[in-house]
């Protein structure tokens, strides 16, 4: 769906017309759910996020600027959702062991290594991520867009072409050319040599 058809029919939602966003969600369903699902590995999951990702864009829909296409914004806020889905259900994995029965019966305390990353390396890695995403608000709209499509939401390259409404030549050197100037970003602010 091209920005122009995706900007009127935000107009329409937020001037009352509710029914509307039904148009933005036929378009989009596919791709947010097969992003849940690609993040998720499960179906339950994958479906009660997508629902989740439309009716919080829905609600959120006044903050929508425009900077970019509506399907990148709902695609980022949609991979949000999935990290915080993701990181709440490793939390709730979590197996308490504090002694182990063996064959015989005998009950012995176990002692498990400390496989917790040094808080060092979580700043560095905190402070990385941070420092990417900076660079990447840096890009042209054009760059950004596919950076986004295809680096943070695992997007096809045909996906993409089609979301734009362009051809998969022009995805492929719009990520060649995002790529080498995100790079660029990157080596003048000192991140990478």
């Amino acid at each position: 769906m091209p920005a122009i058809e995706e900007l009127q029919i935000i107009k329409k939602v937020l001037d009352g017309d509710a029914d509307a966003f039904e148009e933005l969600v036929l378009a989009n369903q596919k791709n947010v759910y097969n992003l849940t699902l690609k993040m998720t590995k499960n179906e339950e999951d994958a479906l009660d996020l997508s629902q989740e990702a439309f009716i919080k864009a829905y609600t959120q829909l006044e903050v929508f600027r425009g900077d970019s296409k509506f399907s990148v914004w709902l695609y980022r806020l949609t991979y949000n959702l999935c990290i915080d889905f993701l990181r709440k259900k490793k939390k709730e994995q979590v197996i308490s062991i504090s002694s182990y029965q063996d064959d015989s019966g005998a009950v012995t305390d176990m002692e498990l290594p400390d496989i917790r990353e040094l808080p060092e390396d979580s700043a560095e890695r905190k402070e990385l991520r941070s420092e990417i995403a900076q660079s990447i608000d840096e890009l042209n709209q054009n760059h950004r867009e596919v950076l986004i499509m295809r680096e943070i939401n695992d997007m096809s390259y045909a996906e993409i072409a089609e979301t734009l409404g362009v051809s998969e030549g022009t995805v492929k050197s719009r990520i060649a050319r995002a790529r080498l100037s995100l790079a660029n970003i990157l080596k003048e602010k000192g991140t990478f040599p």
